[in-house]
């Protein structure tokens, strides 16, 4: 099965389409450099590495969490030119040039991000494992959607899960958020 899909497989750089160059890269690890947080960070990846394993193995940022070996959960949503993404469904080498941000970047010393201080406020983290996931999601819900409507504050959370069951404190902190004004 090998031998027949190498025979008619042709050159990465023959697939790729006229005008478009082709990625290729070696299987070494490779030196990358990252822009987590408003930082330039270089490490030394292999191309299978996913940013969440970056993130927590190599810059020791550990709020977004693997959950589950099927990205299903959300606890490692982060941020990425602006969109949440899944951290752990993302190569690392994919995330070359892009502005990534993860849930420590929403303190800066004494300060912290109004999402943040909500999710306390409202009770919206019980067992915590999946709190970082739905900050950051609603972080950037709210960038995006700043005076939300209840249905869209759900539909905006979608693609997180609590087993502790906290949708509620988070719906109603993401709508106090709206009500004031916008995020």
């Amino acid at each position: 099965m090998a031998a027949s899909a190498m025979a008619t497989s042709g050159t990465v750089a023959e697939a790729a389409p006229k005008g478009v160059a082709a990625r290729i890269v070696s299987a070494d690890p490779t030196e990358v450099t990252l822009n987590v947080n408003g930082h330039d960070h270089t490490v030394l990846v292999e191309p299978r590495v996913t940013l969440l394993e970056v993130l927590r193995d190599d810059l020791n940022l550990t709020g977004a969490k693997e959950a589950d070996d099927t990205t299903s959960t959300g606890c490692d949503t982060v941020i990425i030119d602006g969109k949440p993404v899944l951290a752990g469904s993302r190569l690392a080498i994919e995330c070359v040039g892009q502005k990534i941000r993860t849930v420590e970047s929403l303190r800066q010393g004494n300060q912290a991000d109004e999402v943040l201080t909500g999710f306390v406020k409202h009770d919206a983290m019980q067992c915590g494992f999946c709190t970082p996931g739905f900050v950051m999601a609603t972080r950037a819900f709210l960038d995006k959607h700043p005076k939300p409507t209840l249905e869209e504050t759900r539909k905006g959370q979608g693609g997180n899960l609590c087993r502790c069951g906290t949708y509620d404190g988070i719906t109603q902190w993401a709508l106090e958020i709206a009500s004031k004004g916008g995020a």
